[in-house]
């Protein structure tokens, strides 16, 4: 699986695990997993953009109808772990582990009579939440084990559907082009999670498909030289391609100038950020890991939180090449 081999050999893995395929071969290549996908319909430039990340289909199990704990009633989290929040108004809040999304990446549940996808993309720190609502119907997402700039492709099991996580928005078959609606949520530490919502909820431990979780596959990964099979350009500026930066639409703020200031308002936005939270792509005990701290985004007029996504530089600059990047004077 990709997650044991990104375990202190990531260098090896594009020798031993990795398909690329030419732009004529891939349907054929694919055609005893993705028999159902209509191929003809894409927005793939070229297949050779699409790399097998070491699993097959469904090789990294997504979670579906996950059990809850009071907040009371959790006890295995470290203080500093990552979690990703949803508060939708009138519901009780929800804490999703990432030590149990780095392991499944997707999780399909209900909250508040709306169907959500909880997504975490390791290899890009991307996690973003999506409606599963699409053209009338309600989709459960999987992980296709396919890669692209090195970010999950999932799929959709009605209609075999590729999705490119970071951007939301469908690659290969009957929904390319169509755009998945993203939720406002946020990666912060457990700690305060807890202090704000002592009332909330937080998903439970998976038993169907045991992990050591808690534990990070991708030791050191976000201070490495370069990311994992991504062979696009670096970004601009400068800037390292592991470097976290907050995207917010088409625009990126460096999380290096957030720590400095603590408090932005620009582009009709505000963000916060704060220390507290440790990174899950650093030290294999994932709550003793480096601190990168918790962001929050804000309509500046309004006060309402806004989606965003914490992602790799390399990521953002790999979906949107001609994005704008807030550095500051």
């Amino acid at each position: 699986m990709r997650h044991l081999l990104a375990a202190g050999l990531i260098s090896l893995l594009p020798l031993t695990a990795v398909a690329q395929v030419s732009p004529d071969a891939a349907p054929q290549f694919w055609d005893v997993e993705w028999g159902e996908t209509d191929f003809t319909k894409n927005a793939i430039d070229s297949w050779t953009e699409v790399l097998s990340g070491g699993p097959p289909k469904d090789g990294i199990p997504s979670i579906e109808s996950p059990q809850f704990l009071r907040v009371a009633d959790e006890t295995e989290i470290g203080d500093r772990e990552p979690v990703i929040t949803l508060e939708l108004e009138g519901e009780v809040p929800r804490a999703y582990p990432i030590r149990y999304l780095t392991w499944h990446e997707i999780v399909n549940d209900e909250v508040g009579g709306i169907p959500v996808a909880v997504t975490f993309c390791p290899l890009c720190n991307s996690g973003i939440t999506f409606d599963r609502r699409v053209a009338g119907q309600v989709l459960e997402f999987g992980v296709s084990g396919k890669l692209r700039n090195s970010d999950m492709i999932m799929y959709d099991r009605q209609t075999q559907s590729w999705w490119q996580q970071a951007i939301g928005e469908g690659i290969v078959g009957e929904m390319t082009g169509v755009q998945l609606t993203k939720l406002p949520t946020w990666m912060e530490s457990w700690a305060e999670f807890k202090a704000r919502n002592p009332e909330g909820a937080v998903m439970a431990q998976p038993t169907e498909h045991p992990r050591p979780y808690g534990q990070n596959p991708y030791v050191n990964y976000d201070s490495s030289a370069r990311p994992f099979l991504y062979s696009g350009e670096n970004p601009p500026h400068g800037i390292s391609p592991l470097v976290r930066v907050v995207r917010v639409g088409d625009r990126a703020w460096p999380l290096t100038r957030l720590a400095e200031l603590e408090e932005v308002t620009e582009a009709g936005v505000r963000i916060t950020w704060r220390a507290g939270q440790a990174s899950a792509l650093d030290g294999r005990d994932i709550g003793n890991s480096k601190d990168v701290g918790s962001v929050r985004v804000f309509d500046a007029e309004t006060g309402e939180n806004l989606p965003h996504d914490v992602m790799f530089a390399f990521a953002y600059h790999a979906f949107w090449p001609d994005g704008e990047w807030m550095l500051g004077s």
